[in-house]
């Protein structure tokens, strides 16, 4: 089974023997999904960002003035322009694994180039991975709050119906997960096209009514801010920090569309668009101090507000579906990688893989955010628990960046320290920045970061313990097949499958069939399923064997972290290398273990007991690697650990 991304594929259409014509169409149509799908967290910034910055530059005095706004722009200006333009659409675009972006995938890049001494990638994957279902909780509350707050400029009776519209919203767009996002997504582009025309457009009466907001544009009235306010100018740029939120995606969303489409649509649209807002809004801070209340739809004349509010509204719930379905991608990467255990995965669409639906991460999402928005009430209240799950993921994703200019790119350390260095000061400035907030609110992303680390952590370490605690018990493969050739028990028809993680030794379903059964099918296969450190694997690739005796063969079949493993289909491609097998004849035979925390072990008594309940809750085998439930023996067997 050879997943493929369809629309990565269509990025070289000419090599296909299409035409030029066909190839500029599907680069727009590219250009356009990923102004709906990647662009939509950042581009719904300017909702809450430069209000935040101004407020916070704010707060030693009663009101905005001239130098603090300009300050303030310049500062989100060229955050813009180094962090997202610069790190991300220049330099790790670049940085793709076979094609994927994101922190999981330069995770396994850097972990590959690196070799055995990877546990502190590995670590810092985690981190990273942790921090982004922080921000997947975040981003859906503070954004559609943000878009909804916009009620009140109408008529503050609204004021009451904001959190019951936000939840009613945010409840409507977890329910409609479970259907796909195939039909939803052919609007987003367009809707996003529409908001960035709209952002851009907006501004430019305010512009033009003040061009000297176009200052902002000198760095150095950014510098100016950040040396003459002291902890306030640090305090702000906790706050300016809102306006590149999103820039991840850019990186995580590269397996779907491709590096030019992305940098082309962020360079000539999203950019251009988000600078002329934040500067529209600027120029009306500059007008009247006061409409710092909501400077965003206060640029809107009275009539057109509960359009905007609908669009708005429109906008969120495009970044947050964006944002969750990541969590989904995310979550199927890590239990590939072996940091989470097996949950179901459902196939929303036959024609991408990529468009999957994991109910019970949906559900904890949707707890989790309905949560947020409750406690806090309002957007500006969740504003400061933002930036420190994205300000920590920035900070980890340049430093296995390094790694990756370092050991994959194979630039000279001190150059690829020249390169990353810059970057990773501004991140860490920004978490410094960020961390200022732990106790207003950002003490949830910690919180959420550190209870999926945990997670995450126990896990890996479990399974570790748990293999080699296994492997000390087992019987070496080799021996037992030489035995059973010399002195062969009861044959019957058909054929054994052994599914085992260690192909070495003899599975203990085989070994506890043979003790209770006293039998042994005509053909047996040792059958192991693999997870690359690459996104995907090609068929040639796929399937390996290896004859161990007349009626014993070794089969391995290997999968990309981002492929959902399918036994049967992929075992058919085992018929060109010359396996006969007819699935109807063909018996699974599965260990099932009863784990029991032991008196010693590696892990505290906690931690053991954390571990057998995430095992316990593992979505069942037989499920995750689609095999036909009519065709399964499952074999029971107690653990301690």
């Amino acid at each position: 089974m050879s997943v493929q991304f369809a629309i990565p594929a269509a990025e070289t259409p000419a090599a296909n023997g299409h035409g030029e014509a066909h190839s500029t169409a599907t680069f727009k149509a590219l250009m356009l999904g990923s102004i709906g799908v990647v662009y939509g967290d950042i581009g719904t910034s300017p909702l809450y960002a430069l209000r935040e910055a101004v407020m916070a530059a704010s707060e030693a005095s009663t009101a905005a003035t001239p130098q603090a706004v300009l300050g303030v722009l310049s500062l989100i200006l060229w955050a813009l322009v180094v962090v997202v333009t610069l790190k991300y659409v220049v330099i790790l675009l670049r940085a793709d694994n076979n094609g994927e972006g994101g922190t999981l995938a330069l995770m396994a890049l850097a972990q590959r180039a690196v070799g055995k001494g990877g546990a502190s990638i590995v670590l810092l994957g985690i981190i990273s991975g942790a921090l982004f279902y922080g921000d997947a909780v975040i981003t859906p509350a503070l954004s559609v709050l943000s878009a909804i707050e916009g009620i009140k400029l109408v008529t503050v009776t609204f004021e009451h119906y904001v959190v019951p519209l936000t939840v009613l919203i945010l409840v409507a767009l977890f329910a409609v997960q479970s259907r796909g996002t195939a039909r939803v997504a052919a609007f987003f582009g367009p809707v996003m096209c529409i908001w960035f025309a709209v952002l851009a457009i907006a501004a430019a009466p305010q512009i033009m009514r003040h061009p000297e907001v176009l200052l902002a544009l000198n760095p150095l009235y950014a510098v100016s801010f950040m040396l003459h306010h002291g902890m306030i100018g640090f305090v702000t740029l906790g706050a300016v920090f809102l306006a590149v939120t999103g820039a991840e995606a850019l990186y995580a969303d590269l397996g779907h569309f491709g590096k030019r489409p992305i940098q082309t649509a962020w360079l000539f649209i999203v950019l251009p668009s988000l600078a002329l807002n934040y500067l529209g809004q600027g120029a009306l801070l500059i007008a009247d101090p006061k409409a710092i209340e909501n400077p965003f739809f206060l640029m809107f004349p009275d009539w057109a507000l509960i359009p905007m509010v609908a669009l708005a509204t429109a906008a969120t719930v495009i970044a947050s579906q964006a944002v969750i379905t990541g969590a989904y991608s995310l979550t199927r990467t890590a239990i590939q990688l072996g940091l989470l255990p097996r949950f179901e995965i459902r196939h929303t669409s036959e024609a991408h893989s990529g468009q999957i639906f994991i109910p019970r991460i949906n559900m904890l999402l949707l707890l989790a955010v309905i949560l947020l928005v409750v406690l806090f009430r309002s957007s500006s209240a969740l504003a400061s628990a933002y930036g420190i799950s994205v300000t920590g993921t920035m900070v980890v994703t340049a430093l296995m960046g390094f790694v990756v200019i370092w050991r994959v790119w194979k630039w000279s350390p001190v150059a690829a320290a020249a390169l990353i260095a810059p970057f990773l000061f501004l991140d860490i400035t920004f978490l410094a920045a960020n961390l200022l907030k732990v106790f207003e609110g950002g003490w949830v992303p910690l919180v959420l970061g550190g209870v999926v680390m945990i997670l995450m952590y126990t896990w890996r370490r479990g399974s570790k313990l748990l293999f080699e605690k296994s492997r000390k018990l087992e019987f070496p493969l080799a021996e037992l097949v030489a035995m059973l050739e010399k002195r062969p028990p009861q044959r019957v028809p058909g054929t054994a499958v052994f599914l085992t993680s260690d192909p070495e030794c003899a599975p203990t379903a085989l070994m506890h069939s043979l003790k209770h059964y006293k039998v042994l099918h005509e053909k047996n296969v040792i059958l192991t399923i693999m997870t690359a450190p690459t996104p995907r694997i090609d068929d040639a690739e796929r399937v390996r064997m290896e004859q161990l005796s007349e009626t014993f063969s070794r089969v391995t079949l290997r999968f990309g972290f981002m492929e959902s493993p399918n036994v049967p289909k992929t075992l058919a491609i085992a018929r060109k290398l010359g396996w006969q097998f007819d699935i109807m004849s063909t018996s699974f035979f599965l260990s099932r273990r009863a784990l029991k925390p032991a008196a010693h072990s590696g892990m505290p008594r906690w931690q053991d007991l954390l571990f057998i309940r995430l095992s316990r809750s593992a979505n069942d085998a037989t499920d995750y690697f689609q095999i036909p439930t009519g065709r399964v023996v499952e074999v029971g067997t107690q653990v301690t650990i």
